[in-house]
């Protein structure tokens, strides 16, 4: 059986002074999910703008859901605006694709592609896409050496 969406409308909020913004999560994620902590999710949001992200509970009385700005972008939104949720579990494995020129330097540095594979999704994601962001060929070489020191010197993230 497929799991039903759960469906709700919650006001964007702002967090603190940063230009990042969530929407309350208005159910128990202990009833529906039976977990207390994160949540990974796939939702959309006024019906057009997909995300996989997950619930969670930030020194908040309830869970919540992180709205990117690119997200905030595509739906032409801010902080205060309403936003349809339509959202249900993430049961799928998270994959990060890795170029073949990224993939060619993990496979001389076994250690350092076994600690990558260790790594939570978010962090494997962060190093693929701040290579992938280098515009020039040089900048990218140097961000793959670079990745290889980091992790081997047990750096989570960028």
């Amino acid at each position: 059986m497929k799991p039903q969406p759960i469906q709700f409308k919650a006001v964007i909020k702002q967090s603190g002074e940063m230009n990042a913004a969530f929407v309350e999560f208005p159910f128990s994620v202990e009833e529906l999910f039976d977990k207390k902590g994160q949540v990974k999710i796939k939702a959309i949001f006024d019906g057009k703008v997909e995300y996989r992200g997950s619930l969670a509970k930030m020194k908040s009385d309830c869970h919540i859901l992180g709205l990117t700005q690119d997200i905030r972008k595509q739906l032409g939104k801010t902080f205060g605006d309403e936003v349809s949720v339509n959202l249900i579990e993430d049961k799928e494995e998270r994959i990060v694709d890795i170029a073949d020129d990224i993939q060619l330097i993990f496979n001389e540095n076994q250690e350092a592609k076994s600690l990558f594979d260790k790594m939570s999704y978010t962090h494997r994601k962060e190093y693929i896409r701040w290579i992938e962001e280098a515009k020039k060929s040089e900048t990218r070489e140097n961000r793959k050496i670079k990745m290889i020191q980091m992790i081997l010197d047990g750096k989570k993230g960028i």
